[in-house]
């Protein structure tokens, strides 16, 4: 059996419940994972609560998570028990084990944190496929909107490491983060447009909004080229402005591409703060107030050596 946080019924966070649930073995072309660690969403907290086509019929929610390779089903070359993998799935991942197509694996490298490697696959390939629906390259000003959250720390430094300029929108409190990761920081808000334009006087190549609001808005007063605004929360915006609604397009070669970076020091994961499995829903509630600089991790028995009571809870049908 396999222990994990699931909810019966989509709701608040206290939904979630730790039960245990039967792992499935290993088809022709899977690999079972032994989760260590597992990033939190705000895709998962919106599957939690219903509002999400995504919702899982089990209520085990998380699409992104890093452990070691428990088994591997026929066909399997590429990865053998034992192995540290980085991976993604669409849900599921808040559980200690998980199966998955192999070709949703990468190694993990062994210098990289536990915690690292579970919050780097989903935010890094949301940014990784917006850059470059976006088009950017060396030279380009890239503006970023909420660029000291998950996908925005991710997108300010692949951009960097494109020889981007960027111009990041985040509150105060966030500015120092965000040079460190190289972007020039702004204050979101009232007065945003002339403010980069103030810092951009040549103007904005390019914008990508991780948070929606007035950021569309905004992005279209700034770029010329509305080819070059994309958006990965407001799809309503997008389709009546004309811009750009980006989703994601994750594959095992893109992850490796960022792992990659990860080993050159080009890309930093930023951990805000990590919560053991049965806190799910303190790990949610967190993300769902926003500001979160970077993200939250999950971190799963295995990693924390300790084992918890099981409640059990009814599933739905």
């Amino acid at each position: 059996m396999s222990r994990a946080m699931a909810f019966s019924a989509p709701g608040p966070p206290e939904a979630m419940r730790l039960v245990e649930v039967a792992p499935r073995a290993p088809g022709a072309g899977e690999v079972q994972v032994r989760v260590m660690a597992a990033g939190v969403q705000p895709a998962d907290c919106a599957a939690r609560a219903g509002r999400s086509a995504l919702t899982p019929a089990d209520g085990v929610v998380g699409n992104e998570f890093a452990g070691v390779v428990e088994r591997v089903g026929a066909g399997v070359a590429a990865h053998a028990p034992g192995d540290p993998v980085i991976g993604f799935t669409t849900m599921g991942a808040y559980a200690e084990l998980v199966t998955v197509p192999a070709d949703q694996l990468a190694a993990k490298p062994a210098g990289m944190p536990w915690t690292e490697a579970a919050a780097l696959s989903a935010s890094g390939q949301t940014a990784h496929t917006a850059l470059g629906e976006l088009g950017v390259a060396l030279g380009d000003t890239v503006l970023v909107h909420a660029a000291a959250g998950g996908v925005g720390s991710m997108a300010v430094q692949i951009a960097r490491s494109r020889g981007a300029v960027v111009i990041g929108t985040a509150r105060r409190a966030n500015h120092a983060y965000l040079r460190s990761l190289g972007a020039i920081p702004v204050e979101y808000g009232d007065g945003l447009v002339a403010r980069v334009r103030a810092l951009a006087p040549e103007g904005v190549d390019a914008a990508l909004d991780a948070v929606g609001g007035g950021a569309v808005a905004a992005s279209l007063a700034l770029v010329e080229d509305r080819s070059r605004i994309g958006t990965i929360v407001d799809f309503g915006a997008a389709a009546r402005r004309g811009v750009r609604a980006i989703r994601t397009q994750r594959s095992a070669e893109r992850l490796r591409e960022l792992i990659a970076m990860w080993s050159w020091d080009e890309l930093r994961v930023h951990v805000s703060r990590t919560y053991p499995l049965h806190r799910a829903p303190e790990a949610h509630r967190e993300v769902e107030a926003g500001h979160v600089r970077g993200k939250v991790v999950l971190t799963m028995p295995a990693l924390d050596g300790r084992r918890r009571e099981v409640r059990p809870v009814e599933m739905a049908a």
